[in-house]
Formats: C-alpha cells, sequence, structure tokens
C-alpha cells in the first residue's frame, strides 16, 4: 500500500509539471479557456501515443468504415 501510495504521488509530481510547462509556454495574452484548450489536446495525444504503444489500434480501413456508418 505504501509503494503505491508513492507511485501515486510521484504520478501527481509529474502531472503538475506537465501542466506547469504546458503552461508557462503558453502566450502572455492566452485566456484560460486556450489554455483549456491546449492542456486538453496535449491530453489526447498523450492518450493516442499510450493506445499506439499498447496495440490498441484500428487501422484507416476500419475506422473508415465506423466514420461512413454514422454518416448515412
Amino acid at each position: 500500500m505504501a509503494q503505491k501510495l508513492l507511485n501515486y504521488k510521484y504520478y501527481m509530481s509529474e502531472v503538475k509539471e506537465k501542466l506547469i510547462e504546458l503552461i508557462k509556454v503558453q502566450p502572455e495574452d492566452a485566456n484560460a479557456e486556450e489554455i483549456l484548450k491546449e492542456i486538453a489536446f496535449s491530453n489526447m495525444v498523450d492518450r493516442g501515443i499510450q493506445d499506439s504503444l499498447q496495440s490498441n489500434t484500428i487501422s484507416n480501413q476500419k475506422m473508415e468504415k465506423r466514420i461512413r456508418s454514422k454518416w448515412k
């Protein structure tokens, strides 16, 4: 249990550091909405990379079929 808590604290520390860096690189005139969009985009990219690394992907053909079936 103690190790799990330490891992969680380390993970949260990494998350906070990443968020701080994302905020720091925003233009000085960036508003909260723009910053939140950037954070959301970064999170989606990270999730996509993790999915790819875990081979949790589908082919372009399967995705095309999914899209076409929804737009009929």
